[in-house]
């Protein structure tokens, strides 16, 4: 089994501004998100501002990925495919996904955008995936196990009737975009995955954790594009993520 890495103080300066350089390229993505606009637009502006700010895409050419973006819309939970073709309309949940390498480190973070006026019912899906990212994140505490974090994410979104998908996990990150340990988002400790590495969280360690919570059921499938996933009853789904470090001081949201 692989261990986890932990990063020195000079590494997680690399990725404070790996993580700077996302936040503010996704700050620029959630103004540009609006009725009319195709996704293809919004993963050209992402790559563009990626340049300007001396990074790289971190998912353009990952395991043949085509693009700077994973841009996801409404059952589409994520690894959606830019395309030209998908234009954004009123109502619409856009999920934006992006991640950049800056001086050998990974940033990645992720966020659900409402496309305009969205249903109140949509609306409390993105409220709630947002703050079960943050349940998660304020799990992260030196002595606390990987498992405390998807326990927190869980208890919040179930609690609000919504489930949680299993196909995708959060991760370590750093020189590479995909470290350990695996964080599902999900308290596997009583379930068929209770063997999985569930090591202590201490100081060093950097994690993207990101629930995906759907508005129907857990269970998802992987369109003939061999990359986005959708729910498998088509409800809506919301995405979102931060890559956040545990230091001696406490946990440090990087993209935040």
């Amino acid at each position: 089994m692989a261990s986890v890495e932990l990063k020195s103080a000079a590494e997680l300066g690399y990725m404070r501004d790996a993580g700077r350089i996302v936040r503010d390229i996704l700050v620029e993505l959630r103004k540009a998100v609006r009725p009319g606009v195709s996704t293809f637009e919004l993963d050209q502006l992402a790559e563009d501002l990626t340049y300007k700010n001396g990074a790289k895409p971190a998912f353009k050419g990952y395991r043949g990925f085509p693009c700077a973006l994973c841009a996801s819309v409404n059952d589409e939970v994520v690894h959606g495919i830019p395309s030209k073709k998908r234009v954004l309309k009123e109502g619409d949940l856009m999920k934006v996904d992006f991640g950049v390498i800056y001086r050998g480190y990974y940033g990645d973070s992720a966020v659900t955008v409402p496309v305009g006026k969205v249903s109140l019912a949509s609306a409390k899906l993105i409220d709630t995936t947002r703050e079960a990212l943050e349940a998660g994140i304020a799990a992260v505490k030196d002595g606390n196990r990987v498992s405390d974090i998807g326990a927190a994410v869980q208890k919040h979104a179930e609690a609000a009737g919504f489930s949680i998908v299993r196909d995708f996990v959060g991760h370590g990150i750093g020189r590479a975009l995909h470290e350990e340990p695996k964080i599902p988002n999900y308290d596997f400790t009583h379930s068929a995955d209770g063997l999985m590495h569930n090591p202590r969280l201490r100081p060093g360690m950097v994690l993207a954790i990101e629930p995906m919570v759907n508005a129907g059921g857990p269970k998802v499938k992987v369109l003939s594009d061999d990359w986005t996933a959708v729910t498998v009853d088509h409800a809506m789904s919301a995405h979102f993520e931060h890559t956040v470090a545990l230091t001696e001081q406490g946990v440090e949201v990087l993209t935040g």
